[in-house]
């Protein structure tokens, strides 16, 4: 697992900015953030945690990592999209699934040169695929490249987990967060992940 260098420091400025980050960091101070490791298979986490709930995602990808061992490109871009569709994948994510494995195997996606571009370009290049939408990027910048400041306003979980934190009234939940975030800068991905890790028994890792 790729240590943070940069994960105390936010975990000290945050606690000095804002009280309710400071209570999630200090009630789960033994956990940190961590990825796969592995830049395609973050990605494909990524999509089959689309739009689903936790525990189905969860469900799906254990049954993907039987059925394809190793999640290598080549062998997701050849699979037959019944194959996928078995494991529990809709038709579309399969057609996804398939496409992006293509552009990995083929080295139309080369993850090791993200770690040169900022963080806007990374982002074009992941949405550029077919079913990565920005959501989708953003948990790449997040779980794989361990970006600091990354704010994924498009995940519903959060932006209704901070409203109950913050005491949010329904109507533009989403504005208040980009507002109320703008304290974090530039450690938004260190008070989301908080705010994701009081939601869940386990830390989500993609």
């Amino acid at each position: 697992m790729k240590s943070i260098p940069w994960w105390q420091q936010a975990c000290r400025e945050l606690t000095d900015r804002d009280p309710v980050i400071a209570a999630l960091i200090s009630a789960h101070r033994d956990d940190r953030l961590c990825g796969s490791g592995d830049a395609f298979q973050t990605l494909l986490n990524a999509i089959v945690g689309q739009q689903i709930s936790v525990a189905a995602a969860d469900s799906i990808w254990g049954r993907l990592k039987a059925a394809f061992p190793g999640l290598a490109p080549r062998s997701l871009a050849a699979a037959e999209q019944s194959s996928l569709r078995a494991v529990g994948l809709s038709t579309q994510k399969a057609g996804y699934i398939r496409g992006i494995a293509g552009a990995f195997a083929e080295g139309a996606i080369d993850p090791a040169a993200w770690d040169q571009m900022p963080d806007r370009e990374v982002h074009q290049e992941l949405t550029a695929l077919r079913g990565v939408g920005p959501w989708t990027a953003d948990m790449v910048l997040i779980f794989h490249l361990h970006r600091p400041d990354v704010l994924p306003l498009g995940d519903i979980g959060l932006v209704n987990a901070a409203a109950r934190l913050y005491g949010w009234e329904q109507d533009r939940r989403a504005q208040r967060l980009r507002e109320h975030a703008e304290r974090w800068r530039p450690w938004r991905t260190v008070a989301t992940w908080y705010i994701w890790r009081d939601l869940d028994a386990e830390p989500v890792v993609y």
